[in-house]
């Protein structure tokens, strides 16, 4: 029996699978490549196209099973599984078995409503998130029959790998199935999302005779969610999608998510409203059934309270806002991978950045290639170009500007040489070297890197031909002429050699001593002429842009004066490495330039400015930005990033633009905009409404609303609220970061709130005194529900804006439609054959005036203590 038919035979929970998947990996993990292929029903050379378009079918796509879509029933079960809707549903069930059959029938409407709007507006939405959300792909290199030659790969989407798959493995990518490696070069896999493991793991090809406890130890063996720190490799896919460790744990994983400040922020506001609603409804309840002496309606009026202090549009109006915010963005080229980010992403006052591609062009040209006096030398770019040309890793952008010098393929071809062996780039060598044999069969080592970093391993210099010792003053010499380079803004990356008298096939790290220190290569990365303006763009939106960059100091702070970023006192990778976190928190705050930063000093920045209160967004591409866009509030790439860079962030940008980012910074304090607005509303309202209640359950002789006439109020409410997601925001909203602030909310329904009360206890006067409702309770039922509904639709026009609504402010077209309709339903009710059904009489034409009359006083007044709110306290 084959691998492939034992494994599918077996069923059972993920411990039995996995049990099963650890015992074919580790045999799989013993056999020789060839072997391990075979025994796949593969080869060295990978798959025919049409072996895996059959495998394909088999097997499924190569996803995991949080990434599957999910059916209609499962997107209605997630908008109705909420607290909010649960006691809605528990106060309908009570109404029923009280016999109140049309509350019942009211509140389920509600909640109907609710998810129902919630759904048509989230799957319309989502589905056009998941199309732009297709835009950012992550590919792998993989080997298909037939090519041209075996060494041939080909970029396809990682859904699309089937087993039996040989694939390519170079730094920063993901690994994108279980698989067992074929050939591997100083291999090292990052773990952690697997095994919590933060030091990468040493991999390699030969088979394994000891037996591994884990197979996490089995050093043949990558896992999907692992991936590359340095080195390269190839291996043959064993399991994919669901079948991988990965697949079987991922619902473990997903359900570890950290909630966010957005997160958080919802939760608070919410169970604020349940503990108002613990304390009112109570009170409600004993208030009524003592001066009443009627229980079973005083019950039931509770319950009709409780359903109107329930904000239940709250989940369908912060989904909605953000689904159309993720698409709003993905019009000015953002992609957003998590809903949720979008609210960090306006919050965000701190920017992190690499200078590359974000401050510079991202084009790399060669433009100097120089021996240590500054002259120039062909064979300095010679060096240059057979190192760049042989190595296996990851190639960047002074790579592919070396190599654009097609020329010099002469060079490797016309001097007969061919790679022995290859030692990778790392971040913290900062250098990566080759091995290549001569026609003559001698070999040189040609490393290139940081200048400091092959510094550190010279002991001579070339110069014309002749060798010499590198003593202090020669050195002194080349730090001067590399500080000039980098002083006219060119990125230098030095170039020394060895001759290797050995006949070798494997070298280390340890042969990278006593060079021979030949010259430089010069590049230049022009700044974007879009920086300037991008970085005083975000300054007027309240964000700092802190640069976080691999390069010395002398050429970032040339790019920084050419782009009028102030770089300050930069503060350098070693003195980071030196500092307490304390100590980097205070010089974090106050530095604008790092430089000379490795990958966990990136990450190290970030978590201070955290500390400092500070809500951080990271811009960054490579796979040393991994920890970094982890760490921050809210991590960007772009979709031109390695794998490991798209995979951690949570904003995906189409352009490597600081004005792209300061558009997309705009969009999310739109978004978070709208969601507070519908926040204080309801806060205010419902806290309002408790005095109101509270007060008519004293002294009148009756109900002030019966229960059903309360049900349809806020049921006519809540459909005025579903177009807040389209409402505009004023520009003066979006010149700062916006972060969730539950005091602030709390005491803007203090003040506000009760508003309303003083207005809604004015209508009681009028409703008994002026049309002497004392032995008319459906007159002032009628009049109180009027009032009541027209006072809360009509205040978010006050609510929405810090300026004078209708003259400085205006709502959208949307948000002024439902509410004329809901105003007109409200007015016209009392007079139709359902207000008869609901209890309601025709109101008096006086009522309509003094009204009217009361309404404006109402806006009048809320908006003048809105202005003072605004004033001290802020919006």
């Amino acid at each position: 029996m084959n691998f492939w038919s034992k494994t599918h035979m077996e069923t059972g929970h993920i411990g039995a699978e996995a049990a099963v998947h650890d015992g074919w990996l580790a045999a799989i993990s013993r056999l020789q490549p060839e072997e391990a292929c075979a025994k796949l029903g593969s080869a060295l050379e990978g798959l025919s196209e049409p072996e895996a378009a059959t495998r394909a079918k088999k097997f499924g796509p190569n996803l995991v099973a949080r990434e599957r879509k999910a059916t209609i029933p499962e997107e209605l079960w997630s908008r109705a599984r909420n607290p909010l809707n649960a006691l809605l549903l528990t106060l309908a069930t009570v109404s029923y078995f009280l016999g109140d059959v049309r509350a019942a029938v009211v509140i389920a409407t509600m909640v109907v409503l609710a998810i129902t709007t919630a759904f048509v507006q989230e799957h319309r939405s989502n589905e056009a998130a998941a199309r732009l959300r297709a835009m950012v792909h992550t590919t792998a290199s993989v080997r298909r029959l037939p090519s041209r030659s075996d060494d041939v790969f080909c970029e396809i989407p990682i859904d699309q790998l089937v087993p039996g798959d040989v694939v390519r493995l170079s730094a920063g990518d993901m690994i994108p199935a279980d698989l067992r490696l074929l050939e591997a070069k100083d291999l090292f896999v990052n773990q952690s999302a697997l095994t919590g493991e933060s030091m990468p793991s040493e991999k390699h090809a030969q088979p394994t005779s000891a037996d591994c406890q884990d197979a996490f130890d089995l050093p043949n063996i990558c896992f999907m969610g692992a991936n590359v720190v340095s080195g390269y490799a190839t291996g043959v896919i064993v399991q994919t999608g669901s079948k991988t460790f990965f697949g079987q744990l991922a619902h473990e994983i997903a359900g570890q998510r950290v909630p966010t400040a957005f997160d958080l922020g919802i939760n608070k506001f919410t169970w604020l409203m349940i503990r108002f609603i613990l304390v009112m409804v109570p009170a409600v309840f004993l208030i009524n059934g003592l001066t009443k002496h009627d229980w079973l309606e005083a019950l039931l009026f509770a319950v009709a309270v409780a359903v109107g202090l329930t904000p239940e549009m709250l989940p369908m109006i912060v989904t909605v806002n953000l689904a159309k915010g993720a698409i709003a963005m993905s019009h000015k080229k953002v992609i957003v991978k998590r809903l949720n980010a979008i609210q960090n992403f306006g919050a965000m006052d701190v920017l992190c950045t690499d200078k590359t591609g974000t401050l510079t062009q991202d084009r790399i040209i060669l433009k100097r290639h120089i021996d240590i006096q500054g002259h120039d030398s062909d064979e300095v770019l010679e060096y240059a170009f057979l190192n760049s040309h042989f190595q296996s890793g990851l190639r960047n952008l002074l790579d592919k500007a070396v190599l654009s010098h097609a020329e010099l393929d002469q060079v490797v071809h016309g001097g007969g040489y061919s790679k022995v062996d290859e030692i990778p780039f790392d971040f913290t060598r900062r250098r990566l070297s080759v091995v290549v044999a001569r026609a003559d069969g001698t070999h040189v080592l040609i490393c290139k890197g940081a200048v400091e970093e092959i510094f550190a391993v010279c002991s001579n210099y070339c110069l014309d031909g002749r060798v010499g010792q590198l003593d202090d003053s020669r050195f002194e010499a080349a730090r001067e002429q590399t500080n000039e380079l980098n002083s006219d803004g060119f990125r230098v990356v030095a170039v020394a050699y060895k001759e290797m008298n050995s006949s070798r096939t494997t070298y280390s790290v340890q042969d990278e001593a006593d060079l021979t220190l030949l010259g430089y290569i010069a590049f230049l990365d022009p700044p974007k002429e879009s920086a300037r303006e991008a970085i005083a763009a975000l300054a007027r939106k309240g964000v700092q842009v802190k640069v976080l960059t691999g390069d010395n100091e002398v050429i970032t702070r040339k790019i920084c004066h050419e782009v009028q970023l102030d770089p300050g006192d930069i503060l350098l990778g070693a003195r980071i490495a030196q500092m307490s976190d304390l100590e980097l928190a205070e010089a974090a705050d106050q530095t604008t330039v790092f430089a000379k930063l490795n990958p966990a000093q990136k990450e190290r920045v970030v978590r201070a400015l955290h500390t400092k209160g500070h809500v951080v967004g990271f811009l960054g591409d490579g796979i040393n930005d991994s920890p970094a866009l982890k760490a921050a509030d809210v991590g960007i790439s772009v979709d031109t990033a390695v794998d490991i860079a798209k995979e951690s962030a949570d904003i995906i940008l189409l352009e490597k633009s600081l004005l792209v980012l300061q558009e997309g910074v705009t969009e999310g304090r739109k978004i978070f905009a709208n969601i507070t607005k519908y926040i204080k509303m309801g806060a205010s309202s419902n806290f309002g409404n408790m005095f109101s209640v509270l007060g008519a359950s004293i002294f009148l002789p009756f109900l002030p609303m019966a229960p059903i006439q309360v049900l349809t109020n806020n049921l006519l409410y809540d459909f005025s609220q579903t177009t807040i997601p389209t409402d505009n925001v004023d520009e003066d909203y979006l010149t700062s970061p916006r972060k969730w602030d539950i005091g602030n909310i709390f005491k803007f329904m203090v003040f506000i709130g009760p508003i309303s009360s003083i207005f809604d206890y004015a209508t009681y006067g009028m409703m008994l005194y002026v049309f002497h409702a004392w032995d008319n309770p459906p007159l002032f039922q009628t009049g109180w529900f009027v009032e009541s509904l027209l006072t809360q639709t009509l205040i978010i026009h006050i609510i929405r804006t810090a300026k004078i609504p209708f003259i400085e402010s205006h709502a959208s077209p949307a948000l002024i439609a439902t509410t004329v309709i809901i105003c007109a339903i409200g007015m016209s009710l009392p007079f139709t054959w359902a207000g008869s059904a609901l209890g309601f009489v025709p109101l008096p034409w006086l009522y309509w005036p003094l009204v009217a009359a009361m309404m404006v006083t109402y806006a009048t007044l809320t908006h003048l203590v809105k202005v003072w709110f605004v004033r001290r306290w802020g919006l």
